[in-house]
């Protein structure tokens, strides 16, 4: 037989809530020991780590690299951050007040943890049923970005806790935010404050409106999903909560918030990046040549000018829009210089972000004709003259047949006769008669750099070379035969204005006797007004050059100066691809729009 089920003794409603009471404060005090304990053994090895490996100390912020046109006009920054490090000083008010409005109100109550703060965004995400605030100070954030992973678990969140104290510690107020706005990421590749206004603004963080400054310190929360080139109406979304945050705290009136809303539709003008992207490129490769690692921050002079590496990006922009199609190639590259050497402008192709491969300076290809005017150099250094007649006639030597372009021959012309109209078989007997080693003495002498095989076939432009290279080679004629060593860079500074390095302005000196570079002279403007059809004179000034084919069109050239200009332009494929191009249609054409330009501009 069952026993009767034991009755429920009555317990009155008072005594059982103060039991749940005395059991919930019994829970709460074992989770709060557990959790104390925990965290105690998380902080005592989180400390043994820290000590261990990362010493306690600072790390140095990477070197930035500025790199200015000549009239100061900045090109771009170059180093990992993505620009340089300025001085909290140095920065409008509202750029800080926009920072600590949004992620750290009590930053200069608090000794790096904020318990209040921790507590009222607890009770605030709790409220909102999810996660809309973070508890994490600047120095706590800071701290992360200096010595921590990603990773979120208790042992990091132990040691993000104690760098934070120590940065406190051994650091002023100032001195941490100051760290902070110039290591937190913005997006994009940008690094600190200066690079973000750079990247999305165009202009120095110093120069930065309210309205910019709010949708700067609102993106840091998702740079990759807040910043205005990712979406813009959430950045700007997000700015108006900046903006709000500061004027509730009392850092903007209502006017001034609402003068500096970013209405939703209306995009930060981001900054796209453009060839002269390529010029920033070679100029960091040269400066870690000069000095090695920059010792700092530093600022690098060229001698670009911005308004030529406009029309230089305009002529080859234009050049493959309108032909590229028609004509079968896709890449340009444009270089132009002073008779001294000093560059002006750079291409180095089409759209840098397609591609960061530069065509002016680190490609290498055949030059066509264009080196016809070493063998011919070489030929009247020899003793021939523009006069001196030569066959135009099929011929064989050592088993090679060199051909006219146009597979028609002349029989007896003169020299001058044969370079204007890129006779190949008077380039080949002539590369021949003087030797292809003097030949290639020659072209070395003036600045063609490389290994070239002294093979006959160099005569008709086989060698690879390099269109600065080619470029620079072609100066000593416009400048009475003076060597040149292409150059781009002024002088290297400190930020604080200590230089570091300046431009020898040495060079070959000369390197043509002042009548065979005038021979020479005359000859390239006889060239250019038998291959061009256009006027001999530029803005008054003579006007010389030679145009280059490869075969079947891979490369396609124009190489010409002026008095006051020296330019080289190179039209083709990356894949070596044949095109329907020839020297002395698109690159001449691209080169001389440039050129007009450049010395109306002058």
């Amino acid at each position: 037989m069952l026993a009767p089920p034991a009755r429920r003794r009555f317990e009155p409603p008072v005594r059982r809530r103060r039991r749940w009471l005395v059991e919930a404060a019994h829970l709460v005090f074992v989770l709060a020991v557990s959790l104390v304990v925990g965290a105690g053994a998380a902080t005592i090895k989180a400390s043994a780590d820290l000590a261990a490996s990362q010493g306690w100390a600072v790390p140095a912020r990477p070197a930035n690299i500025r790199v200015l046109a000549a009239d100061g006009t900045m090109i771009a920054d170059r180093g990992r951050m993505g620009g340089e490090a300025v001085a909290l000083a140095a920065l409008p008010p509202h750029v800080s007040q926009a920072f600590l409005a949004i992620e750290d109100k009590r930053f200069y109550a608090h000794f790096g943890i904020d318990p209040i703060g921790l507590t009222a965004a607890a009770l605030g995400n709790w409220q909102a049923g999810r996660v809309e605030r973070g508890g994490s100070t600047l120095t706590q954030q800071l701290a992360k970005n200096l010595f921590l992973t990603p990773e979120q678990t208790l042992r990091r969140k132990a040691q993000e806790a104690l760098l934070a104290l120590w940065l406190e510690r051994h650091y002023g107020k100032a001195e941490i935010l100051e760290m902070y706005l110039n290591r937190v990421y913005f997006g994009s590749g940008a690094y600190g404050i200066e690079a973000a206004a750079q990247t999305y603004f165009g202009k120095s963080a110093r120069a930065l409106q309210l309205g910019e400054a709010a949708m700067l310190a609102g993106l840091v929360k998702a740079p990759s999903r807040l910043n205005p080139a990712a979406d813009p109406g959430a950045a700007a979304e997000r700015a108006g909560l900046v903006l709000a945050e500061m004027q509730r705290d009392g850092f903007i009136s209502a006017a001034e918030r609402a003068a500096a809303a970013i209405p939703q539709g209306v995009t930060a003008p981001l900054r796209l990046a453009g060839t002269e992207l390529y010029i920033a490129d070679w100029v960091e490769t040269l400066m870690e040549a000069y000095l090695g690692a920059p010792p700092g921050d530093v600022v690098v002079h060229t001698s670009i000018d911005a308004g030529l590496q406009r029309l230089a990006e305009a002529a080859i922009r234009d050049a493959i829009a309108a032909s590229g199609s028609e004509r079968g190639f896709d890449q340009g590259a444009l270089v132009a210089m002073t008779p001294d050497g000093k560059v002006r402008a750079l291409v180095g192709g089409v759209d840098y972000r397609a591609s960061q491969y530069n065509r002016a300076v680190t490609a290498r290809r055949q030059p066509g004709s264009t080196f016809k005017t070493f063998v011919y150099l070489a030929a009247f250094e020899k003793g021939y003259g523009p006069e001196t007649r030569a066959d135009d006639s099929p011929f064989t030597f050592e088993g090679w047949s060199p051909r006219n372009a146009d597979r028609r021959y002349r029989g007896p012309v003169t020299l001058r006769e044969g370079f204007a109209h890129s006779l190949n078989t008077i380039a080949a007997r002539l590369a021949i008669d003087v030797t292809p080693a003097v030949v290639v003495e020659t072209a070395m002498r003036l600045g063609i750099s490389g290994p070239i095989e002294p093979v006959p076939s160099i005569a008709l432009g086989t060698p690879e070379v390099s269109l600065l290279e080619l470029t620079g080679a072609y100066a000593p004629f416009a400048n009475g035969g003076i060597g040149v060593i292409p150059s781009v860079i002024e002088r290297i500074e400190s930020v604080d204005g200590t230089l570091l390095y300046e431009n020898p302005a040495a060079g070959p000196g000369r390197v043509l006797s002042p009548d065979i570079a005038a021979t020479m002279d005359a000859m390239l403007a006889h060239s250019w007004q038998v291959t061009s059809r256009r006027p001999p004179t530029l803005a008054g000034l003579p006007v010389a050059g030679k145009t280059g084919t490869s075969q079947e069109g891979r490369d396609a050239l124009f190489v010409g100066y002026t008095p006051r200009l020296v330019a080289g332009v190179w039209m083709g494929n990356d894949d070596d691809g044949g095109t329907a191009l020839s020297g002395g249609n698109v690159p001449l054409s691209a080169w001389y729009a440039f050129m007009t330009g450049a010395h109306a501009a002058d």
